[in-house]
């Protein structure tokens, strides 16, 4: 049981994550008026998402669900999957990750509206949901 509790996996550096993946494409059709199109809620979900804690050293697993109404772009899903995984190895807390996932989307997008909400697995009997919008 000592050596399980002095173990831990190697982390990264936040500034590992790879904002840059992510990739967006127009979101007005060629042909119609901006004005034309109403504000469409587009959202997306994933429960593979992961980071480590830097705490415990031990994985944070969550439910990862973006929702937004675009302005002029639509983030591109593959994309989306390879921004999710450069997270996979780094030393984050929860909170900062769903701070960090949000800033990343804002500044990609520029969206009308944005929230991003994480729901981690149960650590230590505790259930934790952060919550962010725009």
């Amino acid at each position: 049981m000592a050596a399980a509790e002095n173990s831990k996996l190697s982390l990264k550096s936040p500034r590992e994550i790879q904002p840059e993946a992510l990739e967006t494409f127009p979101y007005i059709l060629p042909g119609l008026k901006t004005g034309s199109i109403p504000g469409q809620l587009i959202a997306y979900t994933t429960r593979e998402f992961s980071a480590v804690c830097p705490f415990s050293g031990l994985p944070d697993i969550a439910t990862v669900t973006i929702e937004y109404v675009p302005d002029k772009k639509v983030i591109e899903l593959k994309s989306l999957k390879y921004y999710f995984l450069s997270y996979r190895e780094v030393g984050i807390y929860q909170e900062h990750a769903t701070q960090k996932i949000f800033a990343d989307l804002h500044k990609a997008l520029k969206p009308r509206k944005l929230k991003v909400t994480t729901v981690y697995n149960t650590r230590g009997g505790i259930d934790t949901t952060c919550v962010i919008r725009k």
